[in-house]
């Protein structure tokens, strides 16, 4: 009679969920490690100030086909955790406005484009031709680069530059366009604005993060016979596949990066791979929480920050009275590394507030309470011809999950859930009768 395969996963982030689920569908029984007291990862629900907020701002897209997925598997409807919209960009207070239409591909775009605001003809028709440009090279650079050096080389220059294409940058990516790879911001395009005209709408959370996923996930694996062990870090893996006294048929190592590595050193097999991961820098997110009467809105629930004079410190500030029903509660997104990470969060709650004043033209009253989360390595930097280990270790028995896995995307939620569907796959096909 042939058994279940046994699988243990270490880490209940995203990676580590999807890898569950995945595993869970196809009758295997899985036991996931967490070393923290809930499930997410680095997209977790927290609670602050009365209100259940998230570790981070998360955007989705259109395009996060597997996330989507796995959401309807486990029984978390998009469509009502998840608020689509057409991808709109709006920096009021520089005057620039672009909002992709509801047209088929590539009609969508290029009406999007044509009709932004606050660009210059020039600038427009210049975007057009480096869109036409990726995609007549399928979106395969001959050579990587940064995001800056392929955004000189096809003249983007001016608004567009500023207000597209390094915002997008700065949000897939979390690495500044200056250091950022160019051929990963080129597949994030193809995925994108290059895709269908659904993949371009942007799909903020209605719910906090642990509702749009993790809690959910968590069901699922459980009503398939899995089971989730939180508060038990994982300190050694042993030959044989053992964690402590259990012997496993596969693990999969679904941690952050930096802990994986760790994990793998321990192994001479691993030991290659191990130092690989250990030469990556990380780039933080910062995530500020201001707490306004309920009346104060924003006009969308996205909007910009930058007012074109340089020296904002806040890239975008969020709506989540209309997103969650969060009234009054701003979130502002600070991605990658600079200024803002010097101030205290005192300061830079400051800062923040006048700032929104700016983008909305006129005066608030000032926010009775405020909450910053800092996550230090929040991501990988993603610079170019980053090497990136692969999902099946030298380590027979041993498979790799997690946003720096997923080799072609950057450190997003749909890089880690493809990366969990790619180990969970991998382990399956090699079944213990098979070896």
């Amino acid at each position: 009679m042939r058994t279940r395969l046994r699988v243990a996963i270490v880490g209940g982030g995203w990676a580590g969920l999807a890898a569950a689920v995945e595993l869970g569908a196809a009758g295997a029984s899985v036991s996931v490690f967490e070393a923290a007291r809930q499930l997410g990862g680095r997209a977790r629900s927290v609670d602050a100030h009365g209100h259940t907020l998230d570790n981070g701002q998360h955007i989705l897209i259109g395009a996060y086909r597997e996330t989507l997925r796995l959401m309807h598997t486990v029984g978390a409807d998009p469509e009502r955790l998840l608020r689509r919209l057409p991808l709109e960009l709006s920096y009021p207070a520089a005057g620039f406005r672009m909002r992709l239409p509801c047209l088929p591909a590539p009609l969508h775009l290029a009406f999007g484009l044509f009709g932004a605001k606050g660009s210059s003809t020039g600038e427009k028709f210049a975007a057009v031709r480096f869109m036409r440009r990726l995609q007549a090279l399928d979106y395969r650079l001959a050579s990587d680069c940064t995001v800056a050096e392929l955004l000189d080389r096809h003249s983007q220059h001016g608004s567009l530059r500023r207000y597209l294409w390094e915002p997008l940058c700065l949000a897939a990516l979390n690495t500044a366009p200056e250091n950022a790879s160019a051929q990963i911001f080129a597949n994030v395009l193809r995925d994108s604005l290059g895709g269908g005209r659904s993949d371009t709408d942007l799909l903020l959370p209605a719910a906090d993060l642990g509702r749009v996923f993790p809690l959910a996930a968590a069901g699922f694996i459980t009503a398939h016979g899995g089971e989730i062990r939180l508060s038990t870090r994982v300190e050694a893996i042993e030959d044989g596949l053992r964690i402590g006294a259990e012997r496993f048929d596969r693990i999969i190592l679904a941690t952050a990066p930096q802990h994986a590595m760790a994990l793998l050193a321990r192994q001479a097999e691993t030991a290659a791979m191990s130092d690989m991961i250990s030469r990556y820098d990380y780039e933080p997110i910062g995530t500020m929480y201001l707490g306004y009467p309920p009346d104060v809105s924003l006009p969308s629930p996205m909007l910009g920050l930058d007012a074109g004079t340089g020296g904002c410190l806040g890239q975008w500030a969020f709506d989540r009275g209309t997103l969650d029903g969060n009234h009054g509660v701003i979130s502002f997104v600070l991605s990658a590394q600079g200024s803002w990470d010097e101030r205290n969060d005192g300061e830079l709650a400051a800062v923040l507030h006048r700032e929104l004043e700016a983008a909305l033209g006129r005066n608030l009253p000032s926010p009775s309470w405020h909450q910053l989360i800092r996550e230090r390595r929040a991501t990988f930097s993603c610079i170019p011809d980053l090497p990136r280990p692969a999902a099946q270790t030298a380590l027979n028995g041993i498979w790799l999950a997690g946003d720096y896995v997923c080799a072609g995307y950057p450190a997003t939620l749909e890089g880690a859930v493809r990366s969990g569907i790619a180990a969970a796959t991998g382990a399956l096909r090699s079944t213990p009768e098979a070896e």
